[in-house]
């Protein structure tokens, strides 16, 4: 969600229970303009919160002019202080994904693994125990990633791209009508197409480049991961994930007003195919 229309957003989004206390409310209003101003982003998202055993990690993202240029992510424990945290890289991935569990909330915790690893000794091999450690940050980094990936969404038509293959926020969006909040084909994934690229020229044929250069949700594995919903008598559309729980999306139809929010405990619901 936007930081610009913070307050706003998290009423739209408080259907889902994502609420903060006032105090924290204050402390993000003030915080994020500041994190703006101060690393020269073009627009700052608040991201969500990733719940700790011992505290909570809140998230925060500056973009730059372009809107799917890599993002920064910045995370503080008390919506005051910010920090940057790395990119994201395979590395990371492979490394955090035998790490499972909540988050403790500190970011130099050490998660300890023991790996078999292959040893030569007088031309003999065998197999030795390793304890290898993994630092919380390099996990919360992970995992922020992998939820942009795959969850990470905006509506059709709030950006476009231009014929230099720059994307912009498009400042004509007025929101998606009535007759398209429904369809999962109306909303994209908020990153860089990966599926769109394996279609065909005649899949392509009725796609519009300067709006539909992005993946769409209704080509999402598994089918049935995301659930529609209208609130408050069809003037909200609020789309939460069934893969990652605890992300939520809303459109206010036929007005600007749209964004997600993760509140969640960074696990992801490796069930969901059993349970459909």
């Amino acid at each position: 969600m936007d930081a610009d229309s913070l307050l706003l957003s998290l009423e739209l989004a408080s259907g889902s229970g994502q609420g903060l206390s006032p105090d924290r409310r204050a402390s993000l209003l003030t915080s994020l303009m500041l994190v703006k101003r101060d690393y020269r982003f073009a627009r700052v998202l608040f991201w969500g919160r990733i719940l700790g055993l011992v505290a909570d990690y809140y998230i925060a993202q500056g973009l730059s002019e372009d809107q799917l240029a890599p993002r920064k992510t910045l995370y503080s424990l008390n919506c005051t202080e910010w920090s940057l945290l790395p990119p994201a890289t395979e590395e990371m991935a492979t490394q955090t994904a035998v790490v499972s569990g909540r988050f403790m909330g500190d970011p130099s915790h050490e998660y300890e693994h023991t790996e078999l690893q292959k040893v030569t000794e007088a031309e003999k091999v065998f197999d030795e125990e390793v304890v290898v450690q993994i630092k919380e940050e390099t996990r919360l980094v992970s995992i922020i990633d992998q939820i942009d990936k795959a969850v990470a969404i905006i509506p059709r038509g709030a950006l476009f791209k231009t014929p230099f293959g720059v994307t912009h926020v498009n400042r004509t969006f007025e929101g998606l009508p009535l007759s398209e909040i429904k369809k999962l084909s109306s909303y994209f994934h908020f990153r860089e197409a990966v599926d769109l690229k394996n279609k065909t020229l005649l899949e392509k044929a009725d796609l519009d480049p300067s709006l539909d250069f992005m993946d769409s949700l209704e080509y999402d594995i598994p089918k049935g991961s995301w659930s529609i919903q209208m609130e408050r008598g069809n003037a909200l559309v609020v789309l939460r994930s069934l893969l990652w729980p605890g992300l939520t999306f809303y459109h206010a139809p036929r007005t600007k007003n749209y964004g997600y929010i993760y509140v969640g405990t960074g696990e992801k619901n490796m069930d969901l195919p059993f349970m459909l």
